[in-house]
Parts: structure tokens; C-alpha cells; sequence
């Protein structure tokens, strides 16, 4: 029984580390510990949820379940406060109320060490046993994230960085493959590529040196951090030039978005260096873009925008509508003379 339950857990862990997205590494979490239960007390848990904070005043969370479902957490006023206390603590807490079921809350850190979620599980199954592999089981998969992060983000800002660009927009390929072949869905959301570059960088570097060049770009992907939502990927691609791939509804949405972070950062002051200003191109993405074609389209748009006077937002499809900009040639294309 002993062996047969090692093998289980490491088979567990097998399935846990073959992920990499965060809400699908999170679901195999919840899947894992799931099994995990399963396997040593004989059945399921009747609760293994994972809380997370959806609001700046930290009072409203979701939930996200074994299902895939995510939504606005339904737990009463005594578990919710619970749960805060868990998030602010840092500290595992024993869930007790009248007429429910005991919950076991096991709090999630980031890879910055900071509480990023909280893990609830029904506590009647949870013996001491059972629940120091639990807790082992979590410090494996913060670990895991933990590398995960480190071989994904660039050092000095936290983005995203370029070797993670190819994985991660191609995920979101396959999935609008995937959506324009089901009918039914909804076909009004829409992606756009945008690529970023601060105006007039080397200027800082050079006046400023680097030292005071890499708090410029560190300040700016926190201005980008703040001006987008989460679920939106951001990159830094290397010296003052950064992607971020983005899901709107139209391409009102998109402009307004890049807009109000353009002037986001008209607005803000730089410490030491006072104003910098910030070009950007974008491009819709469609399902069967390659990666350098949608880059190619959204550099092309660039560098209208820093050729027409910098400091704004160009985008390529309405520049070749315009007539200000060629169309890019497909790979593939042959030009005949």
C-alpha cells in the first residue's frame, strides 16, 4: 500500500510538471490534489477549490474549481474572512463553521514570496499525514512556478521575455484555430499585437548612464503592468522594446488601451530624467499568422509612428488602408519582375 501510494504521488507529480500556464498549471493542481486525496483516503474530496483576490481593497475573490470554472467566489461571510485572514497571515488556518463542512485553507505564494492565492480543501479527509504530504505537495509546485518564472521572465523588469514569445503566442494560435472552428462560439473578441518603443532611449543611457536607464525601463513595464489587464501578455524584447499581445472586443477597444498608456506615460515623471514618451504599432492577429508576420506588420506600423513624430499609436491595417504603408509580402511570396 505504502509503495503503491509513492507511485501515485509521483506519478502525480509527473502530470503537474508537464504544465506551464498559469490557470491550467493551477487546474492540475487542483487534479492533482484531488487524485492525491483520493488515492490515500479512499475518496474524494468533497472540496478542493483555489481562492484568489480580484479586487485592489483585497474583499471580493473568485474561485476557480476542478471543472475550469472560475467566477465570483459563492462562500459564506465567515469562510471569506477566513480566507482574507489566510491571504494577509501567510499561515495555513483550520476553516470551522456550524452546519458546513470544516475547510483546510493552504496559502499560495508567488514566485516573489508574496501570498498569490489560497487552496481550500474539505478538512474531514485531512489527517496529520495526509496533511503534511499536502503541504509538500504545494512547496513542490510553488518551486515549480518558481523555475517556471525565472526561465520565462526578464531579469530586470519581471515581463515575459523573448524565448517565451513563440510558446505563448502560438498557444493563443491553436486556441483561435480552435474557436473559428466551433460555430457556435462567440467570434466578436479579436487579438492585436502591439510593440512598444520608448522615444529617444539612448539619449537616456547616454546623459544618464545605464544604471539610470534600467530604472526607466523598470518604471515603464510597471506603467504597462498597470494600464493593461492581467490575463494580457507582455514581453520585453530587448533594450527599450517591449510586445504585449492583447484580446478586445473591436479595434475601438485596442486603440483606446493604447492610447491611455501612451499617455499614461506622456504624463508621468521619470525620476531624474523628467518626461519620456513612448511609440507603438499593433496589428490584428489572425488564426493563421505566423509569429514573424504579425511582427513584421506591427514593426512596420512602428515605424511609421516614430518616422511621423513619435509619441503615438499607428496601426498597420489602417495605415495600408490609408495608403500610408506597402502591404507586407507573406512568407512564401515570390516577386516576379
Amino acid at each position: 500500500m505504502q509503495a503503491f501510494c509513492v507511485n501515485s504521488l509521483l506519478s502525480k507529480l509527473v502530470t503537474l510538471t508537464q504544465e506551464r500556464e498559469d490557470v491550467a498549471l493551477e487546474i492540475t493542481l487542483l487534479r492533482t490534489l484531488a487524485d492525491f486525496i483520493a488515492t490515500i483516503h479512499g475518496e474524494k474530496a468533497k472540496k478542493v477549490v483555489i481562492y484568489h483576490l480580484s479586487d485592489e481593497k483585497k474583499q471580493l475573490l473568485s474561485a476557480l474549481t476542478i471543472d475550469e470554472h472560475k467566477a465570483e467566489a459563492a462562500v459564506s461571510d465567515s469562510l471569506k474572512q477566513s480566507i482574507i485572514n489566510c491571504f494577509k497571515s501567510g499561515e495555513v488556518r483550520l476553516h470551522k463553521e456550524t452546519g458546513d463542512p470544516h475547510i483546510k485553507l493552504y496559502p499560495l505564494r508567488n514566485p516573489a514570496s508574496q501570498i498569490a492565492s489560497v487552496v481550500g480543501i474539505d478538512a474531514q479527509c485531512i489527517d496529520m499525514h495526509l496533511d503534511v504530504a499536502i503541504s509538500l505537495l504545494l512547496q513542490i509546485y510553488q518551486n515549480f512556478t518558481k523555475l517556471i518564472n525565472d526561465n520565462e521572465s526578464d531579469t530586470l523588469t519581471g515581463l515575459l521575455n523573448r524565448k517565451t514569445f513563440d510558446y505563448k503566442i502560438n498557444k493563443i494560435l491553436t486556441q483561435m484555430q480552435n474557436t473559428a472552428k466551433r460555430k457556435k462560439d462567440k467570434t466578436d473578441q479579436a487579438y492585436f499585437l502591439a510593440i512598444f518603443d520608448i522615444d529617444h532611449f539612448k539619449r537616456v543611457n547616454d546623459q544618464f548612464g545605464h544604471l539610470i536607464g534600467d530604472e526607466v525601463l523598470l518604471m515603464f513595464s510597471q506603467l504597462m503592468r498597470q494600464s493593461v489587464r492581467e490575463a494580457d501578455p507582455l514581453f520585453r524584447f530587448g533594450g527599450e522594446e517591449f510586445v504585449g499581445v492583447f484580446e478586445c472586443t473591436s479595434a475601438t477597444d485596442i486603440s483606446m488601451v493604447l492610447e491611455r498608456f501612451r499617455r499614461k506615460v506622456e504624463q508621468f515623471t521619470f525620476p531624474q530624467v523628467g518626461k519620456i514618451t513612448v511609440s507603438t504599432g499593433y496589428t490584428v492577429i489572425t488564426e493563421f499568422d505566423t509569429p514573424s508576420q504579425m511582427i513584421d506588420r506591427a514593426d512596420s506600423a512602428l515605424y511609421f509612428a516614430k518616422n511621423n513624430g513619435r509619441n503615438r499609436v499607428a496601426c498597420y491595417e489602417q495605415l495600408i488602408e490609408n495608403g500610408l504603408l506597402e502591404l507586407a509580402k507573406k512568407e512564401g511570396d515570390i516577386e516576379i519582375f
